[in-house]
């Protein structure tokens, strides 16, 4: 069962979803950050560069006007767009992954990689077309990804069986194959990065992508 903070509480687990370095920029977002009803859901831990960071699972919030996101520096607009990354509503979700999915900063990684293991079929094919260093060995964009996942082992795990139960509940109709969904591109091309930055074989919690799946929900 996923828990929701109340209100109240929002300023301090939002503060949380990011390295401690950035404590006073994610303060200075929320100043522009609309009151909600509802408070951040149960939030998923991730380690970052040694540091494990909290992020919430679902936020409620009404996004800022533009006019004063404008007023943000680049880094606080980043942070605002990570937040929003995580909006009850797929749509605010894909519009504020276009602004972080081609970030290098490494703690801009959770957001997206979260992203890969929901339901929305237009995210996923966001991601892809925002990474496309993926499939580049030795590239910064491989580098990024391998590093989050040899440290995020058990996360990354539950993020290629979310991605196969979203396949197999909602898009096995349009895609025969697990092969041919676009979420199983992308978690090939993850996995490839970690294998290359441990220097061997990362384990699979996927089918393969030549083969069917008969896999339900998890």
């Amino acid at each position: 069962m996923q828990l929701s903070h109340g209100p109240s509480d929002a300023p301090h687990v939002w503060v949380v979803a990011f390295p401690a370095r950035l404590a006073n920029d994610v303060r200075s977002v929320l100043a522009f950050v609309p009151d909600a009803r509802l408070g951040p859901v149960e939030p998923f831990q991730v380690e970052v560069q040694g540091e494990i960071v909290a992020i919430p699972s679902r936020i409620y919030n009404e996004e800022p006007e533009v006019g004063l996101e404008r007023s943000l520096t680049g880094t606080q607009r980043l942070i605002l767009h990570c937040l929003y990354s995580r909006h009850s509503d797929g749509r605010v979700r894909q519009r504020r992954l276009e602004q972080i999915v081609s970030s290098s900063e490494p703690w801009v990684v959770p957001f997206v990689m979260q992203l890969v293991g929901e339901y929305v079929l237009e995210i996923l094919e966001g991601i892809g077309q925002g990474l496309p260093g993926l499939a580049v060995p030795g590239s910064a964009q491989r580098r990024l990804y391998g590093e989050f996942i040899s440290r995020n082992a058990v996360f990354f795990a539950r993020t290629e069986r979310r991605v196969v139960s979203y396949w197999s509940c909602y898009y096995r109709w349009k895609y025969a194959t697990f092969g041919t969904y676009p979420g199983c591109a992308l978690v090939e091309e993850f996995r490839a990065a970690a294998s290359e930055q441990v220097g061997g074989r990362w384990p699979r919690h996927t089918p393969p992508p030549s083969t069917d799946a008969a896999s339900g929900p998890t």
